[in-house]
């Protein structure tokens, strides 16, 4: 039974958030360098990229957090919100060969693999009583086109008619438009008849061309990012959208970025989650990368949670920031922790050591610890349960007597 539902533009948002937002800011004293800036928020003004620069330079990141964590009560009051869901990456074999990248392998390598149609089906059904979504993204193999994913996520949504499919970044679409010789929308409609019930917004790293060509050559570049992504919203195909920051960006890049996505999640409101996750270092080939430390991290969640006024939610993906990171980070703004996820590739294999053991349970319980309500949602944020937190009984068994 479902506690409260949405529409996928709402995505559960309270719409009173900003009188929600006035009534929490007047309750504290805030230093003199972020006065005008709490003056914007309590009057419904959008920040701007030279506010950006004053939160993200603030001297108090615990000032900025609480800033960021009251904008977020506002939306949702303490609830935090997941889901259950598997992560099945239909291939590794991709004709580019980004710096950042620890999943991609060339069609020779031993351990270059594509799952078949019947593969794909036996993966989910390992977990398809427990789950609620599969996620799917996967390299840019150079002999498959858009007929593989339509037969592909058909036969998945005819067999597993309740799981969610959300798959296929936005250089996905493109390659996959380019193999089948059809434009970006004819590529996006055939996925959505076919059972395509949204995208997951990865890959888009910086968006900025002349970093992209360093640490991603030959993926989309920023503007075909947004295309997608603008397509996909226009046939009512929600998103979320993803920032990688760690690498060789400035703090302006990562600013720029959120300035981007906002405006056009301004469009059609279906950019439901931003995800802005840190470079990690492990077999990789980026030796110039900054990296990110714990504190930079729970700014950026912050920072983004005070930019990005149009986008609901903010994630805090414990897949590879970690459980304490994440857990910190829902009192700095962040009001997602994505999902149970059982199985994933490409984050662990570029370092991330985050457990994949976890259930309903652990992940409620990773909310609760922080001090909030966990809620369990489904894929495009329309509906919502909320999560007891008590241990799972223990089976007692009868001693058996020889």
């Amino acid at each position: 039974m479902t506690d409260w539902i949405s529409s996928p533009d709402v995505a559960g948002n309270d719409s009173n958030w900003v009188n929600n937002l006035r009534s929490l800011l007047s309750e504290k004293q805030w230093s003199l360098e972020l006065k005008d800036i709490v003056n914007k928020l309590n009057n419904g003004q959008r920040l701007s990229i030279s506010d950006g620069h004053i939160l993200f330079h603030h001297s108090s990141l615990f000032e900025v957090g609480q800033l960021a964590n009251l904008v977020k009560i506002a939306r949702y009051g303490k609830h935090v919100f997941f889901n259950s869901n598997v992560h099945i990456n239909q291939t590794n074999i991709c004709v580019l060969a980004c710096k950042f990248c620890a999943f991609r392998r060339s069609k020779k390598q031993s351990d270059a693999y594509q799952l078949s149609i019947e593969n794909y089906l036996e993966e989910m059904s390992k977990f398809s009583k427990s789950i609620d979504e599969v996620h799917s993204v996967g390299g840019l193999h150079p002999d498959l086109d858009v007929d593989y994913y339509v037969e592909l996520i058909s036969s998945a949504k005819e067999k597993f008619p309740e799981i969610s499919i959300k798959a296929l970044t936005a250089v996905e679409i493109k390659h996959l438009s380019q193999q089948s010789g059809i434009s970006f929308n004819e590529t996006l409609k055939k996925l959505r008849d076919s059972g395509l019930d949204s995208l997951p917004g990865g890959g888009a790293e910086i968006l900025n061309d002349s970093i992209r060509e360093i640490i991603c050559n030959g993926k989309e570049s920023s503007d075909e990012y947004l295309e997608i992504h603008r397509q996909a919203h226009a046939l009512g195909i929600p998103s979320n959208c993803t920032m990688l920051f760690g690498t060789i960006e400035t703090i302006n890049d990562r600013l720029v970025h959120m300035d981007k996505l906002r405006k056009l999640a301004d469009e059609y409101n279906l950019f439901q989650c931003f995800v802005p996750y840190p470079f990690l270092p492990d077999s990789t080939r980026l030796p110039q990368a900054q990296l990110a430390t714990s504190n930079e991290i729970l700014r950026t969640i912050a920072v983004s949670r005070l930019m990005l006024d149009s986008i609901p939610h903010i994630k805090a993906y414990r897949m590879n920031i970690g459980d304490e990171v994440a857990e910190l980070a829902l009192n700095f703004g962040a009001d997602d922790v994505d999902g149970t996820v059982r199985q994933e590739s490409i984050m662990h294999l570029a370092g991330a050591d985050s457990s994949l053991n976890y259930d309903m349970y652990h992940m409620a319980k990773l909310v609760r610890d922080a001090g909030f309500i966990p809620v369990k949602r489904n894929t495009i944020y329309t509906k919502f349960n909320t999560v007891n937190v008590d241990p799972p009984k223990r089976v007692r068994r009868l001693k058996v007597i020889t």
